[in-house]
């Protein structure tokens, strides 16, 4: 069964372009990467999954129930991280943990202690006397500490030191492997080729591929870095040529026997040929949409 299936799912605000046609299928148990950059529609997505906002047009549904008609026990079995959360003024930690635990009609006390203990979150403090850091970890364990059966998570990182990132992972992943989803909505392509088996990529609005990272990654494109001379210039196939401390880099997608024929004609002192990472091939994905 799919944790998460939507058809066609439309949004406008107005005249104005939310996502389209959003056709998407992630299943239970995956740790699922939603790629996009800043106003790609990966937050108007999640809020249609959610039901927080309406769809123009189009279907979702949501561990297998439609998030129309079941909204109170989809939102049961899922926990949510919004890119920036709010809280009550004058409350302390504690007690957002506990009112968020009681609008569930649950007693987590223990998983929110072991969770602030991770995370090393005060939660004798008012939630007005935090950093913006120290409020994620509050949205973190408001999201992970009833244990759900979906994570649906947006921007989680952006605030946290590299430390508590690390730690944060670290109980994604154990949920995980426990049988829980993680949809992870990022513009932090190192976390998703990291910690993500399938990803898609959104750009305005609109699904431009999806499959296992190792799919997405895979382009004929190599990354070469050069120290030396050659005249690699006057090659077809180059493209983001840039002089780096390692010497010149450039990404090749033409024939490899004519790089290496022109490399053999030039004074080279080190030549390095390699996959070109993630954040380079989603580049390459935005380049051939837009061409």
């Amino acid at each position: 069964m799919e944790a998460i299936q939507t058809q066609a799912l439309t949004k406008f605000y107005g005249k104005a372009r939310g996502i389209r046609e959003l056709s998407l299928q992630v299943e239970q148990g995956e740790f699922f990467g939603f790629i996009g950059p800043n106003g790609a529609g990966k937050s108007t997505t999640i809020r249609c999954l959610l039901g927080l906002i309406s769809a123009t047009s189009g279907s979702a549904r949501v561990l297998g129930l439609d998030i129309g008609a079941n909204r109170k026990e989809t939102l049961a079995r899922t926990g949510y991280l919004p890119s920036e959360a709010v809280f009550y003024p004058g409350m302390r930690v504690r007690d957002v943990l506990k009112l968020s635990a009681d609008l569930r009609g649950k007693n987590c006390a223990r998983e929110a202690e072991g969770l602030c203990q991770r995370l090393q979150l005060d939660t004798g403090k008012k939630v007005e006397e935090l950093s913006f850091g120290n409020r994620k970890k509050v949205g973190i364990v408001c999201a992970l500490q009833h244990r759900p059966e979906l994570l649906i998570l947006d921007e989680p990182t952006s605030g946290l030191d590299p430390l508590m990132q690390r730690e944060f992972f670290s109980i994604l992943q154990e949920r995980n492997r426990e049988g829980a989803t993680v949809f992870l909505s990022s513009h932090i392509l190192s976390e998703i080729q990291r910690n993500c088996t399938r990803a898609a990529i959104i750009r305005e609005g609109c699904l431009l591929a999806c499959g296992s990272v190792e799919e997405l990654s895979r382009t004929n494109a190599r990354r070469v870095t050069l120290r030396g001379s050659a005249e690699v210039q006057t090659l077809s196939g180059i493209r983001d040529c840039r002089q780096t401390e390692e010497g010149l880099s450039f990404l090749y997608s033409g024939d490899m026997q004519t790089l290496l024929s022109c490399l053999s004609g030039g004074r080279v002192e080190d030549v390095t040929i390699a996959e070109p990472d993630l954040e380079e091939v989603f580049l390459h994905y935005y380049e051939k949409e837009e061409s």
